[in-house]
Protein backbone atom coordinates (compact mmCIF):
# COMPACT_ATOMS: atom_id res chain seq x y z
CA UNK A 1 0.00 0.00 0.00
CA UNK A 2 1.04 4.03 -0.88
CA UNK A 3 0.98 6.55 1.58
CA UNK A 4 0.79 10.11 0.90
CA UNK A 5 0.96 12.56 3.80
CA UNK A 6 -0.55 16.00 3.29
CA UNK A 7 -1.38 19.12 5.54
CA UNK A 8 1.70 18.08 7.90
CA UNK A 9 0.91 20.42 11.04
CA UNK A 10 3.86 20.61 13.78
CA UNK A 11 1.97 20.98 17.08
CA UNK A 12 4.81 20.20 19.73
CA UNK A 13 7.25 23.47 19.45
CA UNK A 14 9.03 22.73 22.48
CA UNK A 15 11.96 21.39 21.29
CA UNK A 16 12.32 24.19 18.88
CA UNK A 17 14.91 26.71 21.25
CA UNK A 18 17.29 23.79 22.18
CA UNK A 19 20.78 24.45 21.49
CA UNK A 20 22.00 21.42 19.66
CA UNK A 21 24.00 18.45 21.21
CA UNK A 22 27.05 19.68 22.74
CA UNK A 23 29.31 18.25 20.11
CA UNK A 24 33.06 16.79 21.77
CA UNK A 25 35.76 19.68 22.57
CA UNK A 26 38.05 20.31 19.63
CA UNK A 27 41.69 19.23 19.72
CA UNK A 28 44.20 21.55 18.34
CA UNK A 29 45.42 20.24 15.00
CA UNK A 30 48.87 21.64 13.47
CA UNK A 31 48.63 25.20 12.61
CA UNK A 32 46.28 26.08 15.20
CA UNK A 33 46.50 28.81 17.74
CA UNK A 34 46.32 27.66 21.63
CA UNK A 35 43.90 29.45 23.77
CA UNK A 36 45.40 32.67 25.46
CA UNK A 37 44.06 32.41 29.11
CA UNK A 38 45.50 33.45 32.25
CA UNK A 39 47.93 31.28 34.07
CA UNK A 40 50.07 31.87 38.09
CA UNK A 41 53.51 30.68 37.69
CA UNK A 42 55.42 29.55 40.70
CA UNK A 43 56.32 33.05 42.10
CA UNK A 44 52.45 33.73 42.01
CA UNK A 45 52.80 35.85 38.30
CA UNK A 46 50.14 36.07 36.18
CA UNK A 47 51.55 34.71 32.38
CA UNK A 48 49.70 34.32 29.11
CA UNK A 49 50.75 32.19 26.43
CA UNK A 50 50.97 34.97 24.15
CA UNK A 51 53.75 36.54 26.50
CA UNK A 52 55.67 33.69 24.67
CA UNK A 53 55.44 35.01 20.90
CA UNK A 54 58.52 34.79 19.08
CA UNK A 55 59.59 31.40 20.87
CA UNK A 56 59.42 27.92 20.42
CA UNK A 57 57.44 27.02 23.86
CA UNK A 58 56.94 23.08 25.23
CA UNK A 59 53.59 23.18 27.06
CA UNK A 60 53.03 19.49 29.32
CA UNK A 61 50.53 18.92 31.48
CA UNK A 62 51.90 17.32 35.56
CA UNK A 63 50.38 17.60 38.79
CA UNK A 64 53.06 17.16 42.07
CA UNK A 65 51.06 14.68 44.05
CA UNK A 66 51.90 11.84 40.85
CA UNK A 67 52.43 8.67 42.45
CA UNK A 68 53.43 7.17 39.11
CA UNK A 69 56.97 6.96 37.93
CA UNK A 70 56.00 6.14 34.04
CA UNK A 71 53.83 9.22 34.18
CA UNK A 72 54.23 12.89 35.76
CA UNK A 73 58.03 12.46 37.19
CA UNK A 74 59.13 10.82 34.30
CA UNK A 75 57.86 13.79 32.00
CA UNK A 76 59.21 16.26 34.52
CA UNK A 77 62.57 14.56 34.10
CA UNK A 78 62.73 14.68 29.94
CA UNK A 79 61.66 18.14 30.37
CA UNK A 80 64.49 18.64 32.78
CA UNK A 81 67.11 16.66 30.19
CA UNK A 82 65.85 19.15 27.58
CA UNK A 83 66.16 21.59 29.44
CA UNK A 84 69.99 20.83 30.14
CA UNK A 85 70.24 20.19 26.57
CA UNK A 86 69.04 23.49 25.01
CA UNK A 87 70.99 25.54 28.24
CA UNK A 88 74.17 23.77 26.16
CA UNK A 89 72.71 26.23 22.88
CA UNK A 90 72.84 29.79 23.56
CA UNK A 91 70.70 30.43 21.13
CA UNK A 92 68.09 27.86 21.02
CA UNK A 93 68.44 28.68 24.95
CA UNK A 94 67.22 32.02 24.28
CA UNK A 95 64.84 31.48 21.60
CA UNK A 96 63.08 28.64 23.67
CA UNK A 97 60.62 28.38 26.67
CA UNK A 98 59.34 25.22 28.89
CA UNK A 99 56.12 25.47 30.76
CA UNK A 100 54.42 22.20 32.65
CA UNK A 101 50.28 23.43 33.55
CA UNK A 102 49.48 21.76 36.72
CA UNK A 103 46.12 19.69 36.75
CA UNK A 104 45.61 19.84 40.56
CA UNK A 105 45.18 23.70 41.13
CA UNK A 106 43.66 23.39 44.39
CA UNK A 107 46.36 21.63 45.93
CA UNK A 108 49.31 22.85 43.30
CA UNK A 109 49.65 26.02 44.33
CA UNK A 110 52.28 28.68 43.76
CA UNK A 111 54.65 27.41 46.68
CA UNK A 112 54.27 23.70 46.29
CA UNK A 113 55.02 24.75 42.56
CA UNK A 114 58.22 26.37 43.09
CA UNK A 115 59.25 23.46 45.31
CA UNK A 116 58.16 21.08 42.81
CA UNK A 117 60.11 23.07 40.02
CA UNK A 118 63.45 23.58 42.14
CA UNK A 119 63.84 19.50 42.55
CA UNK A 120 64.21 19.65 38.91
CA UNK A 121 66.14 22.75 38.26
CA UNK A 122 69.24 21.14 40.48
CA UNK A 123 67.79 23.98 42.95
CA UNK A 124 68.88 27.18 40.63
CA UNK A 125 65.44 29.34 41.19
CA UNK A 126 67.23 31.04 38.20
CA UNK A 127 66.12 28.36 35.64
CA UNK A 128 62.35 29.39 36.23
CA UNK A 129 63.13 32.12 33.46
CA UNK A 130 63.00 29.87 30.96
CA UNK A 131 61.17 26.58 33.00
CA UNK A 132 57.73 27.61 34.39
CA UNK A 133 55.30 25.85 36.71
CA UNK A 134 51.98 27.43 36.57
CA UNK A 135 48.11 26.34 37.77
CA UNK A 136 45.05 27.97 36.44
CA UNK A 137 41.74 27.77 37.61
CA UNK A 138 39.42 24.86 37.22
CA UNK A 139 37.55 26.46 34.60
CA UNK A 140 40.75 27.40 32.51
CA UNK A 141 41.92 23.94 33.04
CA UNK A 142 39.77 22.30 31.73
CA UNK A 143 39.47 24.50 28.76
CA UNK A 144 43.38 24.08 28.01
CA UNK A 145 42.88 20.18 28.34
CA UNK A 146 40.01 20.19 25.82
CA UNK A 147 42.39 22.13 23.81
CA UNK A 148 45.48 20.12 23.77
CA UNK A 149 43.18 16.59 23.43
CA UNK A 150 44.29 15.44 26.98
CA UNK A 151 41.61 13.81 29.11
CA UNK A 152 41.29 14.30 33.20
CA UNK A 153 39.52 13.01 36.05
CA UNK A 154 39.76 13.01 39.95
CA UNK A 155 39.37 10.78 42.77
CA UNK A 156 40.63 10.35 46.28
CA UNK A 157 43.24 12.73 45.45
CA UNK A 158 44.84 11.19 42.78
CA UNK A 159 44.53 12.34 39.21
CA UNK A 160 43.99 10.30 36.22
CA UNK A 161 45.14 11.75 32.79
CA UNK A 162 46.09 11.42 29.91
CA UNK A 163 49.39 12.87 28.65
CA UNK A 164 50.24 15.15 26.09
CA UNK A 165 53.39 17.57 25.42
CA UNK A 166 53.18 20.30 23.03
CA UNK A 167 55.11 22.34 21.19
CA UNK A 168 54.13 25.76 19.73
CA UNK A 169 56.42 27.78 17.10
CA UNK A 170 56.87 31.42 17.68
CA UNK A 171 53.54 31.88 16.07
CA UNK A 172 52.05 30.58 18.80
CA UNK A 173 50.37 27.90 17.01
CA UNK A 174 50.48 24.02 17.40
CA UNK A 175 53.59 23.14 15.53
CA UNK A 176 54.30 19.50 16.82
CA UNK A 177 52.90 17.16 19.55
CA UNK A 178 53.75 13.90 21.56
CA UNK A 179 51.96 11.73 23.64
CA UNK A 180 52.14 9.60 26.36
CA UNK A 181 55.73 9.75 28.62
CA UNK A 182 57.61 7.19 26.21
CA UNK A 183 59.25 9.82 24.34
CA UNK A 184 62.33 10.48 23.60
CA UNK A 185 64.02 13.87 25.14
CA UNK A 186 66.74 13.78 22.94
CA UNK A 187 63.65 14.06 19.83
CA UNK A 188 62.07 16.74 21.36
CA UNK A 189 64.94 18.86 22.37
CA UNK A 190 66.42 19.07 18.64
CA UNK A 191 62.59 19.59 17.85
CA UNK A 192 62.88 22.97 19.69
CA UNK A 193 65.80 23.92 18.90
CA UNK A 194 64.86 23.68 15.22
CA UNK A 195 61.55 26.04 15.94
CA UNK A 196 64.00 28.28 18.03
CA UNK A 197 66.30 28.64 15.84
CA UNK A 198 63.60 29.55 13.07
CA UNK A 199 62.65 32.09 15.95
CA UNK A 200 65.97 33.89 16.57
CA UNK A 201 66.91 34.10 12.77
Amino acid sequence: DNYLLSNVVITDKSGRNKPPAMLPAHKLMIGESVPDLPLVNQDGKTIHLQDYRGKAVLITFIYTRCPLPTACPLISSHFAEINRRLAQDPKAYAGSHLISISLDPAYDTPPILRQYGLAYLDNNAAGFAHWEFVDTTPANLKKLAEAFGLEYSEQNNQITHTMETTLLGPDNKVAQEWEGSGWDPDTVAHAVKAAAYGATK
